[in-house]
């Protein structure tokens, strides 16, 4: 039910999603089931391809995302973030309020013991063809240097597990190449991240190296990832608006990402973009299933526990 042009492009995303299921993986859809059974039928779906979980309370863009989830104890968020943590479902995704889906992860389903901060990650994509991530893209506004060396390992293994990427690189985003530059936050997050085993630590990458696949995993503080995402999502609207047509650009979309997961939680959590249309909410849904399916919330535990 949330998101800007809730319930019908995330009905529809999710009618989308659901096409590329295999036999076995079902979808929930958390919501007003009155409205939610009109909307399949206006999309051609069946009823019977969804669990539908009746709510009868919303969370707003505009709502204190801890009030939100206190006092509306059946909205879709709330009672999402109840099925996952009770394991009634095995990952949740959702366009609405942002806030309250970072304090329901937190609060409700909880951090993986040995992290001290779960993180949002987004993804880069490269000239070259690949992928690189980015994180923390605004959930820690400031971190001290273990937090970011912590972002380095859970960067590495989501990389491994969503990318199949053998030993991915991981860069710390700087003002400059050599260790000593940077704040004083920087300078120490270097030499943690450095001393980490089995990490493949390239060290600092500069703004200018983002997207010339200088590192397969780039650490900065959520304030900084955070504008660095922004950025990019308004060079991108610009091109569009310019009527430039470009093979690479075109991969700058958000809507071929869906949302964001956020990591170091007991579970597959996305959150996706308010705006989102029905294109990106499938690709969310899908990279949820993903998130499932690699195992990688199972690979964050394993690593943190050792």
């Amino acid at each position: 039910m949330g998101g800007d042009h809730a319930p019908k492009t995330t009905v529809a995303g999710a009618v989308l999603a659901q096409k590329e299921f295999a036999t076995g993986e079902r979808l929930v859809l958390i919501g007003d089931k009155e409205q939610i059974v009109s909307l399949l039928q206006q999309n051609k779906a069946s009823e019977k391809d969804f669990d539908i979980v009746h709510t009868t309370e919303v969370i707003t863009m505009h709502d204190h995302p801890l009030k939100a989830l206190s006092q509306k104890p059946d909205s879709s968020i709330s009672v999402g973030f109840k099925l996952l943590k009770e394991k009634e479902i095995d990952g949740f995704a959702s366009n609405g309020n942002t806030g309250a889906m970072m304090v329901g992860a937190l609060y409700s389903v909880k951090a993986i013991e040995g992290v001290t901060r779960p993180c949002l990650v987004s993804v880069l994509p490269q000239v070259s063809g690949k992928t690189s991530i980015l994180l923390d893209v605004g959930s820690n506004a400031d971190c001290r240097p273990d937090v970011l060396s912590q972002f380095a390992i859970l960067g590495q293994i989501y990389s491994k597990a969503l990318f199949n990427y053998t030993n991915p690189s991981v860069g710390l985003l700087n003002i400059g190449e050599e260790a000593e530059k940077g704040n004083l936050v920087s300078q120490a997050a270097h030499q943690l991240i450095k001393d980490i085993p089995h990490l493949n630590f390239i060290g600092n990458v500069e703004g200018r190296d983002l997207f010339d696949d200088k590192a397969d995993v780039i650490v900065c503080e959520g304030f900084v990832g955070n504008v660095v995402l922004k950025e990019a999502e308004a060079f991108y609207t610009l091109i569009k608006r310019k009527g430039i047509s470009d093979k690479y650009f075109d991969t700058w979309n958000y809507e071929i990402y869906g949302g964001c997961p956020f990591l170091g939680i007991k579970g597959a959590v996305v959150t996706g973009h308010g705006i989102s249309n029905e294109i990106a909410t499938k690709n969310m849904v899908l990279l949820t299933r993903d998130m499932v399916k690699t195992g990688v919330v199972e690979k964050i535990k394993q690593a943190f526990n050792s």
